[in-house]
């Protein structure tokens, strides 16, 4: 037998005797991906892919890992999921925790409990798309870098595209600073008159106390072509460990989806003012959470 044959039959057998101690939950929950991308709105070529990347088989194996996060570890929980029409949609939420496990687990909410089940395609930073290897496993995950040309077509094809209009001005704010919303970006309102888009407000309650924020080096961040640097009580003292966020409970509130009319190159005044609609429906969902949750990690 060639070497590469009996390499193949040593990493087939290792897997199977892997699997074998795979505990049943886990199991379960793959079988439950697998169907859910199967039910996914989306049309793929003889490749598996997409037009924009997307490769069903690449989110099955890395879906596996922000599932168990999902359920298992920040216990996530979604209030009015069901709100989410179908077809082209804008889901639009707060950024908090200095890394985007917020944004993670909300594409886990919209692929696991929504019905359909939708990929929700992320609009990443420009900066990510100049890291090694991470650009590349984003699109076929279904990420795409925002850019305007990518919304568009995204919300032309029927997409469901997730934007958090706070930015890093959101996900690297101080603890101090928690469910305080900040400055929103008008691109996504822009592109919702563009397209005659409903937008979806989601209030995610939980995220701001995974990674208390005392400071941001934002000098440092800079020179590193980093967006921040944030310091936490464990980051950087406790080195790459630091960057686990604390075991809070994620609750998801989905709101009315809210339809625009209008121009998409109306002066910047009118549109603050839709701006402002969307932004007071997240702060009306982020009272109504805080109000109802039992705790912080309960």
């Amino acid at each position: 037998m060639a070497a590469g044959g009996i390499l193949n039959t040593l990493g087939s057998a290792a897997l199977d005797i892997a699997s074998a101690f795979k505990p049943e939950s886990v199991r379960a929950l793959e079988r439950e991906i697998d169907d859910r991308i199967r039910h996914i709105p989306v049309d793929l070529n003889e490749y598996g892919f997409d037009d924009y990347g997307y490769h069903a088989d690449s989110l099955r194996k890395s879906a596996i890992f922000s599932a168990l996060l999902y359920r298992y570890y920040f216990r996530a929980e979604t209030h009015g999921i069901e709100k989410m029409p179908e077809g082209r949609v804008l889901v639009i939420c707060n950024h908090a925790g200095q890394l985007p496990f917020d944004g993670a687990m909300l594409g886990m909410a919209l692929l696991l409990e929504a019905e359909p089940p939708r990929l929700a395609r992320a609009m990443a930073e420009y900066w990510v798309s100049r890291l090694p290897f991470v650009s590349t496993s984003a699109a076929r995950t279904g990420a795409l870098v925002g850019t305007r040309e990518n919304c568009v077509n995204m919300l032309a094809n029927g997409e469901c595209v997730m934007v958090f209009p706070e930015g890093v001005r959101g996900m690297n704010k101080l603890f101090s600073q928690r469910y305080q919303l900040q400055r929103f970006g008008q691109g996504f309102l822009r592109l919702a008159l563009e397209t005659d888009t409903p937008i979806v407000p989601v209030g995610l309650v939980g995220s701001e106390e995974q990674q208390p924020g005392l400071a941001n080096l934002t000098r440092v961040a800079r020179a590193l072509g980093m967006p921040a640097l944030p310091i936490t009580p464990t980051f950087p003292l406790l080195g790459p460990l630091g960057l686990l966020p604390l075991p809070v409970r994620y609750h998801f509130h989905f709101g009315d989806p809210l339809y625009f009319e209008g121009n998409a190159s109306d002066d910047d005044l009118v549109i603050e003012r839709h701006v402002g609609r969307v932004r007071r429906a997240i702060e009306e969902l982020l009272e109504q959470g805080r109000r109802e949750r039992r705790g912080v990690f309960v």
